[in-house]
């Protein structure tokens, strides 16, 4: 990591120390409540749970941290892109979307904002440059791009996008504060799904928004007071929890891909693999210039939907699961979540298991193929 990332992450679970008292407690208290005492003139306090809470205050510090940026916390990530798309357009608006990211934020503008008179045009996110941003309020990319792993420049589209007047927002999930950061490199908003790495352990949903734009943030948080669109108090203590530990799960996971996808591109079960990690991938240059590491997701193609599904179910060191992220290494069959992919294709979210040990646990389910 670089010097800046090796000091975010150091002080990350340091952030309550100018706040404690003597006998304050270190770990995070968890507050759950609606109501708050707010005698007179309550503003600036707590006052209610829709509006606010402690809880949530101390991890959109720490969200804030990691991304040096506002952010404000929803129950999942479809609520974080949720509120970015209802709290920012209106009828006669035009968006551009990612065709091959995770395809239920296509599905929002399909079956919801159609009806509210927003239209929807969708395009590659490796081209998605091509044909510029005229006449659009906002483009919407997911880089890595959720399942295929393609990649597409964000510095150059935001620059583009800008120049036509449009907002870029960038779906973050994939890659966490650690591996890339899209407000640096131009982009105006950023969500993600902190169900997935940040949180770690597979045991809350949980998303967020970021932006250095205050009327973008003001806005975020108006449709999430108005509509209850608010996250759980124990889920945010979780969450915060998992932060803590994310460097060090997010470098081990990161590395352990690192490891096991050339072995895997050798593989004779395997007629593909994606990798931004490998020197032949078509986004490795690419990745190398904006990422600060090369995650761990990767996407294989094996010759049939049924050696598809025996690989992730024979073997001892993966979990037949439709998430990533957790501490545990986890795959699917993607063709079953309506993406546009062979019917072999396997997304692999590499977990903390040792590498050694988990590239036999794989290599012993592929050869039995």
């Amino acid at each position: 990591m670089t010097d800046t990332a090796n000091a975010r992450a150091a002080t990350l679970a340091h952030l309550r120390k100018p706040k404690l008292a003597k006998g304050d407690p270190i770990p995070l208290p968890l507050v759950m409540a609606s109501v708050f005492h707010a005698p007179g003139d309550a503003t600036g306090y707590n006052q209610y749970g829709r509006f606010s809470n402690p809880t949530w205050s101390e991890l959109e510090h720490m969200l804030a941290h990691l991304e040096d940026a506002p952010c404000v916390a929803f129950p999942s990530g479809m609520a974080a892109i949720s509120a970015v798309f209802f709290g920012l357009l209106k009828a006669g608006d035009r968006i551009l979307v990612a065709a091959d990211g995770y395809p239920t934020t296509r599905g929002i503008g399909e079956r919801y904002l159609k009806g509210f008179g927003v239209t929807m045009d969708v395009r590659p996110t490796a081209s998605f440059l091509d044909g510029g941003f005229d006449g659009y309020k906002l483009a919407f990319v997911e880089t890595p791009s959720n399942p295929g792993l393609d990649i597409c420049d964000i510095a150059a589209v935001a620059n583009t996008a800008h120049q036509a007047g449009a907002l870029l927002v960038v779906d973050n999930t994939t890659m966490t504060p650690f591996g890339q950061r899209p407000l640096e490199l131009g982009a105006d908003i950023v969500v993600a799904a902190d169900t997935k790495a940040p949180n770690g352990h597979s045991d809350v949903l949980f998303g967020h928004v970021a932006s250095r734009n205050p009327e973008i943030v003001t806005a975020v948080q108006d449709w999430r007071k108005t509509t209850g669109s608010i996250p759980s108090p124990f889920d945010a203590w979780m969450v915060h929890r998992g932060l803590e530990t994310l460097e060090l799960r997010f470098e081990r996971m990161c590395a352990n891909a690192e490891f096991i996808a050339p072995r895997l591109r050798e593989h004779p079960a395997i007629s593909a693999v994606r990798f931004p990690g490998l020197a032949d991938d078509p986004s490795h240059n690419l990745a190398r210039a904006q990422m600060e590491r090369f995650g761990f997701l990767i996407s294989l193609v094996l010759d049939s939907e049924e050696k598809a599904e025996d690989f992730i179910n024979g073997c001892a060191l993966i979990e037949a699961a439709t998430s990533f992220g957790g501490v545990h290494t986890s795959a699917e069959r993607r063709t079953r979540r309506g993406d546009v992919v062979p019917p072999g294709f396997v997304r692999l979210a590499v977990g903390c298991e040792p590498a050694e040990e988990l590239w036999a646990a794989i290599k012993a389910s592929l050869d039995r193929l």
